[in-house]
């Protein structure tokens, strides 16, 4: 089924033809093969369609009298003219269609022709409901133009924004899932020349139903007391009088994400900069350099280059995740509530001439975030590594995959070197990319001259 907002697109399709459609083709002139289609349909017609033409009338023609298709006689003439009709034996012309020309065979509701994803499929990825892309191609073809914009609200494996990308189609992907988000970005990554996209996390509706049932409907009481909650389990002390810092914990300020949005670079920004405002201002004011930020989800690409910019500013930050043990009141009874910090990323660069190498030196995940199985199976820090990516020349906007590795089933080894080579010397952003075999984000900006 498919619905229209407005003026529809849909665009009939056709297959290819098989080899026995290909043997109707059976004559042959300087152009190619072509097949002799009838000119005259049944049924008389009292317009142009059922005047005479070079002395054949239609209207005495089959029982019940016939009709030139293509309506007009001055169009006989324009196809004859054209070489394009072709007359029988019986002096009976018919119009001479061309398999170099043909669309092919026209695809009717009924698609039996593509079949389902296999485990031997080069396309699969492994994810349950994932859709064969000849299947997303038809249906994209089919009801959208180039620079349309395709919506997939559920899209799992991946299969009808990398279709999209390469059928030069904008497109939005949603999922409630991080490993489909995960899955989604390998398929993408691997097209020629993919533009840039932005991964967005949006929320969860899990806590802010539970924030609800726990604080109450009144917005500004239902947030004091929500942060109270978190400040009481991390062990810090409420602070008042500030917008961004909500607490103490030791010689540390501590800011709380809210449950229905992500920590985002710009929320970094404003707790520095309140933080800056804030320090040894008053008589009351804390007196430390440092800032614990605990959230429930992070913005994918903040990590280390939000440490690096707060560092710029001589402020230590620290990200730590809100656990999702929070919600059970029989682990917070229990008191079995654990903070763990984001994870980290060492990265070297060299230079020579106009060459510049990046490495990965080090990568430390919480271990807390993976099951005890897959931490027997890690004997170096590598394998927490899917993929990383670079983007040799950042202009603080959209990450650009320059260069990216990553693992597939017949490739483990992770390569952790990369090199560019620019035409120019200058002074270079260059931000590097890691994303975990947990499908999370870790990123690190450096500047590199050459």
């Amino acid at each position: 089924m498919f619905y229209s907002r407005g003026n529809n697109t849909f665009h009939v399709q056709y297959g290819e033809y098989s080899d026995s459609s290909k043997e109707h083709f059976t004559l042959e002139d300087e152009r190619g093969k072509f097949s002799a289609v009838p000119l005259m349909a049944s049924g008389r017609r009292s317009g142009p369609s059922g005047r005479p033409w070079r002395g054949i009338d239609p209207a005495r023609r089959g029982k019940n009298g016939m009709h030139w298709l293509r309506k007009n006689p001055e169009l006989l003439d324009q196809l004859d003219k054209e070489g394009k009709i072709y007359w029988t034996g019986e002096g009976i012309p018919r119009l001479k269609y061309y398999l170099s020309e043909a669309k092919g065979v026209y695809i009717s509701d009924v698609w039996d022709d593509i079949s389902v994803i296999n485990s031997m499929a080069k396309e699969f990825v492994g994810f349950d409901t994932q859709k064969p892309e000849a299947l997303l191609t038809r249906i994209i073809e089919a009801s959208s133009n180039e620079d349309d914009l395709v919506l997939d609200c559920f899209v799992g494996s991946g299969t009808t924004a990398a279709v999209a990308e390469k059928l030069n189609r904008r497109w939005i992907a949603c999922d409630l899932s991080r490993f489909a988000i995960h899955t989604t970005r390998k398929p993408l990554l691997n097209i020629e020349g993919v533009k840039p996209f932005v991964i967005q996390n949006l929320g969860k509706y899990e806590r802010q139903a539970w924030q609800t049932a726990e604080f109450g409907n009144e917005t500004g009481a239902r947030v004091r007391s929500y942060i109270s909650f978190i400040l009481k389990l991390y062990s810090a002390q409420p602070l008042n009088g500030y917008i961004w810092l909500h607490g103490m914990k030791g010689r540390r300020l501590v800011h709380v994400g809210s449950v229905d949005s992500p920590i985002s670079p710009l929320d970094v920004g404003q707790i520095v900069a309140e933080f800056k405002r804030s320090i040894g201002t008053g008589k009351e004011a804390p007196r430390t350099n440092g800032v614990d930020v605990l959230g429930w989800d992070f913005a994918f690409e903040l990590n280390e280059l939000a440490k690096q910019q707060a560092a710029q500013a001589n402020v230590d930050v620290r990200f730590a995740r809100i656990p999702r043990e929070v919600l059970d009141k029989k682990v917070v009874e229990q008191g079995d509530v654990h903070f763990f910090e984001l994870a980290s990323l060492d990265v070297g660069v060299k230079t020579s001439g106009k060459k510049a190498t990046v490495t990965i030196n080090d990568f430390v995940i919480p271990a807390d975030d993976v099951p005890a199985d897959i931490q027997k199976e890690i004997k170096h820090w590598s394998q927490w590594v899917d993929y990383w990516a670079v983007d040799w020349n950042n202009k603080n906007d959209t990450f650009h995959n320059e260069w990216q590795e990553y693992r597939t089933r017949e490739k483990f080894k992770l390569v952790t070197e990369s090199s560019k080579t620019y035409d120019e010397h200058g002074e270079y952003r260059v931000v590097v990319k890691v994303v975990d075999i947990l499908g999370n984000d870790t990123t690190k900006m450096l500047l590199v001259k050459v």
